[in-house]
């Protein structure tokens, strides 16, 4: 990424001088170096573009004709404390410069003001800038699970799959990614990132199902200081901080209906208010959204959008589940049994021929991450040299003959479904009909954990509890 580029990814720089030539010649050093300027001739001119701008960094004079320099200090700090602040002054003048450094100013610039000199201070704000939202990311990833595994396989399917996520990353397209729970959604959303003309940009993940319904907007969107009690200060969301990279809403199946119309418009537009805010806010951001859920039959049953679902379903990638790639499986396991015997400081281990063979019969309905989830426990498991198929702890799943029995009820079952009434009521009766199916098969595997089953339906305990009382399997 060159420094030009990189320049026209940071946010314009406010610049707060009254006098004409002073700020044009200021103006035009910075734009000569790539950036893009925001100008104010006053404090109330500064304070205008605070709260409607998203910006880099605030270079202000401290002596203005209306208001001063502390002011716009001030202001700045209350409205977002990461922003940097650059106070310039007369020679005469330092004690003041020193005055709004300890009131939270990055720097100062005394006049007449070196342009080498700017550059050079407006650069390292930018860096102290560009840190600061990259810590924002950082932090909020340090609890996620520890690092996803490689795409690794060889099945056709597989193949397909990633020529079609090749196509997709050259283009600004958005992409909705649908595959089961445990596919490696978020991996497959991440490699798109990695291999578009994005890549340079921020990642940024929010998982739509894992944050209440209440909270979820100001993730999204962001909030302004006071607009509800405890917003002590503004807070970017998830859309401000994937500028100029991707935004990857996971379930987005389980976006309230609420918020359909927001991500809908945000989408559309490129341009948002945060919560208690009126500014509209533009962005750069590419979208990659990914669910287990059948949207097409979510929206016939009036449960989402439709033009919310046409408009996520602009390049649709199925990512097949692993049962329909068995031959992938040896290899995964592999991949995984070296990665646990690194991790957990263990001597290599290899598969006994019945553990290989257990695991090809396995229907593994938790996808990748059940099989990545059994071979720790394995490896944890394991004392001497070789993993057995004892250490797999999948013999008491169901056996292939009981799934195809299973598989003859459940089709009987839906060959018996009430077909009365409108499509709608009709979509609606075998989402409900599918949902309770799987909450109650998810919870015999989780032997009757609900906090496990949540975590394998990808939803939040909450959620769980209510649909097991809506559908009478408490």
């Amino acid at each position: 990424m060159t420094a030009r580029t990189r320049h026209l990814a940071d946010p314009p720089i406010l610049l707060v001088e009254d006098k004409d030539s002073l700020r044009a010649m200021l103006r035009h050093a910075l734009e000569a170096q790539g950036h893009s300027v925001i100008e104010a001739r006053n404090e109330p001119e500064a304070l205008k573009a605070l709260q409607t701008a998203r910006l880099g960094v605030v270079l202000s004079d401290l002596r203005l004709p209306d208001g001063d320099g502390f002011g716009v200090l001030r202001a700045a700090k209350e409205l977002d404390p990461e922003l940097p602040v650059i106070v310039m002054t007369a020679f005469g003048s330092i004690q003041d410069a020193v005055s709004a450094m300890r009131e939270g100013a990055l720097d100062f610039l005394a006049k007449p003001v070196d342009p080498d000199h700017l550059l050079l201070m407006v650069e390292r704000a930018l860096v102290q800038r560009r840190m600061s939202t990259e810590n924002i990311l950082l932090k909020e990833e340090l609890a996620a699970r520890r690092g996803a595994p490689q795409i690794v396989g060889v099945d056709a399917k597989l193949k397909q799959v990633t020529v079609q996520l090749h196509r997709a990353a050259a283009t600004d397209t958005t992409v909705l990614l649908e595959g089961e729970s445990g596919t490696g959604k978020e991996l497959f959303a991440r490699a798109l990132h990695a291999l578009s003309p994005r890549a340079d940009g921020p990642f940024v993940a929010i998982n739509c199902a894992a944050i209440p319904e209440t909270l979820l907007e100001t993730e999204l969107f962001g909030h302004e200081k006071g607009a509800f009690t405890g917003a002590s200060q503004r807070k970017a969301g998830k859309f401000e901080l994937a500028h100029r990279g991707t935004l990857f809403l996971d379930e987005i199946g389980d976006l309230p209906l609420s918020l359909q119309a927001k991500i809908l418009r945000a989408l559309e537009e490129k341009s948002f208010e945060r919560v208690g805010g009126t500014a509209l806010l533009h962005v750069d951001v590419r979208v990659v959204a990914a669910t287990n859920r059948n949207l097409k039959a979510a929206v016939a049953a009036r449960q989402y959008r439709e033009d919310l679902y046409f408009r996520l379903s602009v390049f649709p990638i199925t990512i097949p589940p692993l049962r329909e790639r068995p031959d992938d499986i040896p290899m995964l396991a592999k991949y995984f049994i070296d990665r646990f015997c690194r991790d957990l400081n263990k001597k290599p281990l290899i598969f006994a021929p019945s553990a290989v063979e257990e695991m090809r019969q396995y229907a593994w309905p938790g996808n990748v991450r059940e099989l990545q989830n059994c071979i720790e426990r394995a490896v944890i498991l394991t004392e001497g040299d070789t993993i057995h198929a004892r250490h797999l702890s999948l013999s008491f799943r169901e056996t292939p003959a009981a799934a195809a029995a299973s598989a003859a009820d459940s089709e009987d079952a839906w060959s018996r479904m009430d077909l009365s009434g409108t499509l709608a009521e009709v979509a609606k009766r075998v989402v409900n009909e599918a949902e309770r199916r799987k909450i109650d098969q998810t919870l015999k595997e989780a032997g009757g954990n609900k906090n496990r089953a949540a975590e394998l339906l990808q939803v939040s305990f909450k959620t769980l509890l209510v649909k097991l009382k809506e559908y009478g399997l408490e």
